[in-house]
């Protein structure tokens, strides 16, 4: 299960879930924005970078990191990561903070001594979701993350009294994030499952949610729209195809900035049903790199 996409799609949802995890949130909390940075010589990728409003003056900067892995150098490579972007950077920022989710205490860096300055202080927060408390008591957003955490056997139930909950407290468009993040959860929890059952178990058509019905919807329409200018079935693909091209680099323009004439051009040349492939796993995707690596697999 990929739960660090996951917690970045979250995150990319809903910025100010970061601070919902700490004691002393800063008090412009809401202008914060969720991104992921370079940081070259040497080269390093941060995926969980909170951006103070440039707006502002000079503001905090939060690292953030998913961990559900055993690390033993999780902290060396994260401190010195977080030390050269804010370095590289110093004109821009006040001061720097650290957060570092695990599921457990457990999968914590086990030689933390050479840190406990950091550690100790109060630039580093080290959260664990299964002292969060439970499920049913947390907010919604912070409830997903749990969600992520919980065994195959408690999920269904867990999963389908948040998407109770959710639309009952909420409204569109809120609540159809949620329920997207709550089905792609399980989606991924449960990859030995198929679509169907996955669907029979929260009870819900996952091919309704927002990204499939955009693309189905648009490129079903666009599709009917150069059929009947064109009088052909040929015309009819054809504008399915293009609007699905359309979304797809729509989407990924929104996430990640403008692409380069070779992503567009290799995009424009996949086929429909590789297209379709694409909106589905571009969901994933938490850099250009990962775009990248897909096209190449392709």
């Amino acid at each position: 299960m990929r739960r660090d996409s996951i917690f970045y799609k979250l995150f990319q949802q809903s910025p100010t879930l970061l601070f919902e995890l700490l004691t002393n949130p800063p008090t412009n909390a809401s202008a914060y924005r969720f991104d992921s940075v370079a940081v070259k010589e040497p080269k390093f990728e941060i995926d969980g970078v909170f951006l103070p409003p440039e707006n502002a003056g000079a503001g905090v900067v939060y690292f953030c990191e998913v961990q559900f892995q055993k690390d033993e150098q999780l902290y060396e490579r994260v401190f010195a990561e977080s030390s050269l972007y804010f370095y590289r950077n110093r004109q821009r920022f006040s001061d720097w903070q650290v957060v570092i989710i695990y599921p457990s205490r457990s999968l914590e860096q086990s030689q933390i001594h050479p840190h406990r300055s950091l550690l100790n202080g109060r630039q580093v927060h080290r959260i664990y979701l299964d002292e969060l408390g439970d499920i049913r008591t947390l907010p919604l957003w912070v409830a997903l993350m749990v969600l992520t955490t919980v065994t195959e056997e408690q999920a269904p139930e867990q999963a389908k009294y948040l998407l109770t909950r959710t639309q009952q407290e909420l409204s569109s468009p809120t609540s159809s994030a949620i329920i997207e993040m709550i089905t792609t959860i399980m989606v991924y929890k449960f990859e030995q499952l198929s679509r169907t059952e996955v669907e029979s178990m929260l009870g819900i058509t996952l091919k309704e949610t927002r990204v499939y019905r955009e693309i189905k919807e648009e490129g079903r329409e666009e599709g009917r729209e150069e059929g009947r200018e064109e009088g052909r079935e040929e015309g009819r693909e054809e504008g399915r195809e293009e609007a699905t091209v359309n979304l797809v680099n729509r989407l990924l323009t929104k996430r990640f900035g403008e692409l380069t004439p070779e992503m567009r051009f290799a995009i424009t040349g996949l086929p429909l049903p590789v297209l379709e492939d694409l909106s589905e796993a571009l969901l994933d995707f938490t850099s250009v790199a990962d775009l990248q690596s897909w096209l190449a697999e392709r």
